[in-house]
């Protein structure tokens, strides 16, 4: 892969880029540490941090988690769907990129490249930086290798076979899917081996920062890297290692999980940073950095409810139904369903101060359509998400993930009896029936497919859903894609290969030799 459109990237932010503390314009103008005029950069404990941190930079803008990686992550499930006007969006659910217009999949693609190469800049760069504190030096390595390994997931796991960039260099070879996992695995282990638990108790410049990768994040990653190739015994272990720590817990209140309230709770192993308050008050679309640009979501906007936001994701009635199959020990319905959508319920629903039924009544469509709620400043604050400005994190890896993801290891290595204990705390939150006594004694096939639905409810519009299907062999297995399509008719355009996404053309213009991806 050749870094033509890197070379002129600036060092991005300060060392708020990760924290939600208040930022002064200065700190957001920082040296171009790819500039060979520059001597005076990779020289201190300072330039090693805010290399890291420009690293983290590249989670914040559109081809990242402001907008492109949600989309990419959601459409493709039979959790939500998309009637965007925007056919570069509207095609994703519909397994039907155009490999001649690489608008969102290939932002995404650039961007975690950009996030790879500045994280290989820290890998190189920094081991030759004399630091006083070699515990903060550690924790630096450590972050890069984590989000090197994170971009790389990303890459990986939508892409398939891709460039494994682990040095500075011009070009770099396309690489097989298994290549690729070996290194996100090898990364999230160095990254395991060299950060702490949390920042709360270290001393140094990065003291108490919150929203920086720690020992849980990259435990976790380095879990579900395991558990996407297969590898059960290993990422049964790996998982309980993340529960052994004994700092995570599920927070009381679904909720508190997609909203401004509550950030980098208990819950919470890894979440992009976002902050209405810090820096200026542009849009981080991309290329380079500039000091005007603030640090807010797009998501809001995009998946917003209608009038209140774009509306190009909405939550399918697939999704509504299987919320009511299942009542809570008071006999109501699972009330992560309120949670996750807006819609006409009985006895009323608040959005952006407005009653739903009567702010929608005089359209019959949209009283009776479905609109998404997570991640949405809807609670009153704000008249609606026009602004483009959401300052909510993007909780990327939370605590139940790692309960169920550990339950279905359990199952898969035969400890079915296990994977019980693991799923129950999920369904204690919400009030949901011991599974255990609603239904003892399943077998490992049958608990395999509770986990699927355990699974469906509790992440829905987190990205995890395509992730789950495409992993599970469903797309292969003629009965679960008939399935799918029943609940989805986005499903009825797959064809095998389209569970990935194109390499982007500019990659295959600049790269001589790279292999397209089949089924395009």
């Amino acid at each position: 892969m050749k870094y033509i459109n890197f070379k002129n990237l600036l060092l991005f932010l300060s060392l708020s880029v990760v924290l939600t503390a208040c930022v002064k314009e200065d700190d957001l103008i920082q040296i171009d540490p790819n500039n060979d005029a520059v001597d005076s950069f990779w020289k201190t404990d300072v330039d090693a941090l805010e290399g890291v941190n420009a690293a983290y930079g590249s989670l914040l803008t559109d081809g990242t988690y402001m907008r492109s990686t949600p989309l990419l992550l959601d459409l493709k499930g039979d959790d939500c769907k998309s009637n965007s006007p925007w056919g570069a969006m509207y095609v994703v659910g519909k397994f039907n990129s155009n490999v001649t217009d690489a608008a969102i999949y290939g932002w995404a693609y650039e961007t975690y490249y950009q996030g790879v190469y500045r994280a290989n800049q820290v890998l190189t760069n920094v081991p030759d930086i004399d630091f006083e504190d070699s515990a903060l030096k550690s924790r630096i390595l450590g972050q890069a290798y984590f989000l090197r390994g994170l971009f790389l997931f990303h890459a990986v796991n939508m892409f398939k076979n891709v460039p494994i960039p682990t040095e500075l260099a011009a070009i770099y070879p396309q690489k097989t899917e298994a290549e690729g996992w070996a290194q996100v695995i090898e990364d999230f282990q160095s990254a395991a081996d060299l950060l702490p638990v949390s920042y709360t108790n270290v001393s140094g410049l990065d003291a108490g920062q919150k929203g920086r990768a720690t020992k849980g994040a990259a435990l976790a990653y380095l879990g579900k890297s395991y558990l996407f190739t297969k590898d059960f015994p290993n990422a049964r272990d790996t998982f309980k290692k993340v529960i052994d720590l004994g700092v995570y817990s599920l927070v009381s209140n679904y909720r508190d999980n997609f909203t401004d309230v509550n950030e980098n709770n208990s819950e919470s192993v890894f979440e992009v940073q976002f902050s209405r308050d810090a820096g200026g008050v542009d849009l981080g679309w991309g290329g380079a950095p500039a000091s005007g640009w603030g640090k807010t979501s797009a998501r809001a906007i995009t998946y917003g409810p209608r009038a209140f936001g774009w509306t190009d994701v909405q939550p399918t009635r697939a999704l509504f139904n299987e919320f009511q199959q299942e009542l809570t020990i008071s006999g109501e319905v699972d009330p992560r369903l309120d949670a996750t959508m807006f819609y006409n319920k009985p006895g009323g629903m608040m959005l952006y101060g407005q009653d739903f039924a009567t702010f929608y009544g005089g359209n019959a469509q949209d009283l009776n359509d479905l609109f998404c709620r997570k991640y949405q400043n809807s609670d009153g604050a704000y008249p609606n998400e026009y602004d483009w400005r959401s300052g909510i994190n993007e909780r990327l890896l939370r605590y139940a993930d790692v309960l169920l993801m550990y339950a279905e290891c359990l199952n898969e290595t035969n400890d079915t009896p296990g994977a019980y204990t693991y799923i129950k705390p999920v369904r204690d939150r919400v009030g949901l029936p011991n599974l255990s006594v609603v239904k003892p004694n399943m077998t490992k096939e049958q608990m395999r497919e509770q986990i699927g639905h355990e699974r469906y409810l509790e992440f829905a519009l987190e990205g995890h859903r395509f992730d789950d299907i495409r992993r599970w062999g469903w797309l292969q297995d003629q009965t679960k894609l008939t399935w799918l399509k029943s609940r989805d008719p986005e499903f009825d355009t797959y064809s095998p290969g389209r569970e990935f996404f194109p390499i982007p053309q500019l990659e295959m213009d600049n790269n001589p030799g790279t292999v397209q991806n089949s089924g395009y």
